[in-house]
């Protein structure tokens, strides 16, 4: 027995690789793991995690917990997706200076968050520390800007595996586009572009696409309504013809549950993929699920 452990000693001693650490990255929540998963495939001595829980969501109003410090702290870089979503930023900064921070929004034209404000009926939005909407992942084509992004930071910080992070970037890439050329042929022919959603989530995806969004019920997506805004939101909806209205699966939003029994607009569900079951396909899938959701609702 001891001649073994001496053995293996040797061994490991002869072979420093043996003794290395993996590369430790941290994805901020789930949009930005499931790309990283796809550009990391088969790289070795990677270890990559997500920050928060699948069931999350959205990071605006996010504290980060001590859990997330101390995995933080063993990571060799944070993925973000940028643009204000994550509001933690400077807590990161202020304890882990040295923290290498891959912001997968670079290069992004981003959607001014005062742009939308002619859709929330008097609402407060409360994200007061963005200036921008976040939710870039929704457009296809700011998802391929994301993955060339993470792409060139991934191949600085582990140059010995630039030919494999480059070849699973490429090849998820061409799918992304693939989604992309799907999703524009699938709405090119749709009768009605108007759509009412209870989030701030979709204008992305609704200036990728070419639809209007009449009203966003509500900003915080757990706030209720004053009765006098959901009025004004009724109004708005009947004079836009009742389009439909979408709700998100990750929350019950009891407004459009009225809006929809006053105006008669059908509600459905649009998923802005802030939670999963973090599958390499969960982008595509879920990006043409939303497709055939909308098809459904605006082929009426």
């Amino acid at each position: 027995m001891k001649k073994l452990c001496c053995l293996l000693l040797a061994m490991l001693l002869c072979c420093p690789a043996a003794l290395a650490e993996d590369v430790q990255l941290v994805a901020s929540f789930y949009p930005v793991y499931i790309f990283a998963q796809n550009i990391l495939q088969d790289v070795p001595g990677v270890s990559l995690s997500c920050m928060t829980a699948p069931s999350t969501g959205c990071l605006h109003d996010y504290q980060l917990l001590a859990g997330d410090m101390l995995k933080l702290s063993k990571a060799d870089a944070l993925l973000i997706n940028g643009a204000g979503m994550e509001v933690f930023l400077p807590a990161v900064h202020s304890q882990l200076p040295e923290m290498k921070i891959v912001d997968c929004s670079e290069g992004i034209e981003l959607i001014c968050a005062d742009e939308e404000h002619h859709h929330d009926h008097g609402h407060e939005h409360k994200h007061e520390a963005e200036e921008y909407n976040a939710h870039i992942w929704l457009d296809p084509k700011n998802a391929i800007q994301m993955v060339k992004n993470m792409e060139s930071r991934l191949i600085d910080l582990m140059p010995e595996h630039a030919e494999t992070i480059a070849k699973n970037a490429s090849a998820y890439i061409t799918r992304l586009e693939e989604l992309d050329a799907y999703i524009t042929d699938h709405l090119l022919a749709i009768p009605s572009r108007q759509i009412v959603t209870f989030h701030d989530s979709f204008p992305y995806f609704a200036k990728a696409y070419d639809l209007h969004i009449v009203a966003v019920v509500s900003m915080e997506p757990e706030e209720p309504l004053s009765p006098q805004t959901l009025m004004d939101v009724i109004h708005q909806v009947t004079a836009a013809g009742n389009p439909p209205l979408f709700a998100e699966p990750q929350y019950r939003n009891a407004a459009l549950e009225v809006i929809s029994r006053e105006t008669g607009a059908p509600v459905y569900l649009l998923d802005p993929l802030v939670t999963g079951d973090g599958s390499m396909t969960a982008y595509e899938d879920v990006m043409k699920k939303n497709l055939h959701t909308l098809l459904e609702a605006l082929s009426k």
